[in-house]
């Protein structure tokens, strides 16, 4: 058997392990239509899933006061919250992590998410305590900044070259372009694969749960 390439996989949370993205889109649009605001095209709203939600809010509204941002950010989680609990993770994905984890693969979590929704989220999905770290948008920069993975790459002790990023956008890519580190896209969340073709990784999979099987061939 040829030996192992990667010792740490940081996934992204929505739209990559958990099948978030149309509530996020639909969020985004009805946060809008509450303040009056131009409400975004679902692509437009899709685009900016895995940035941070002040991110997100400066890329669909560049010209919005940053007064302003706290109502927005009051009416898109009364709207996401409202719905949470009907989001559901991708089929397979309990069992793919499991398989990796017995494996020996560190896991780790780098999301756009606020720490409390990430919280919220771990909880909801019962993988509360399941990776080895997480990273959250609102402790660290957002992506397509590395310092999310930089910081698991320090706290870890591992080389970059040793970091596998797996994530459903442009963004986790330019992410961990940005870091050094290697990335498999998965085309089942919120960027087309037109779109992820754009970018470097080192395969587009149909779903997450094929990973363990890309690994056994290619990591």
């Amino acid at each position: 058997m040829a030996p192992r390439k990667f010792d740490l996989i940081a996934f992204d949370w929505d739209g990559t392990l958990i099948d978030s993205t149309a509530l996020i889109a639909t969020s985004l649009q009805e946060a809008a239509r509450d303040l009056g605001l131009a409400v975004p095209t679902r692509e437009e709203a899709s685009h900016v899933i895995g940035l941070g939600l002040i991110q997100a809010f400066m890329w669909l509204w560049p010209d919005l006061e940053e007064g302003r941002h706290p109502a927005l950010l009051e009416r898109y989680r009364y709207h996401f919250l409202g719905r949470d609990r009907e989001i559901t993770l991708f089929p397979g994905v309990r069992e793919m992590l499991g398989v990796l984890r017995a494996q020996g693969y560190l896991l780790t979590v780098a999301t756009g998410k606020a720490r409390q929704g990430l919280i919220r989220a771990l909880e909801q999905a019962e993988l509360t305590g399941f990776f080895d770290a997480t990273r959250c948008a609102d402790e660290t920069a957002s992506k397509p900044h590395p310092m999310m993975l930089l910081e698991l790459i320090e706290e870890f002790g591992v080389e970059p070259d040793r970091v596998l990023m797996v994530g459903d956008t442009t963004h986790d890519l330019q992410m961990a372009r940005n870091a050094g580190t290697a990335a498999v896209a998965v085309s089942c969340g919120a960027h087309p694969i037109s779109e992820l073709q754009r970018e470097p990784s080192l395969a587009i999979l149909d779903e997450v749960g094929a990973l363990p099987r890309w690994l056994a061939c290619h990591g």
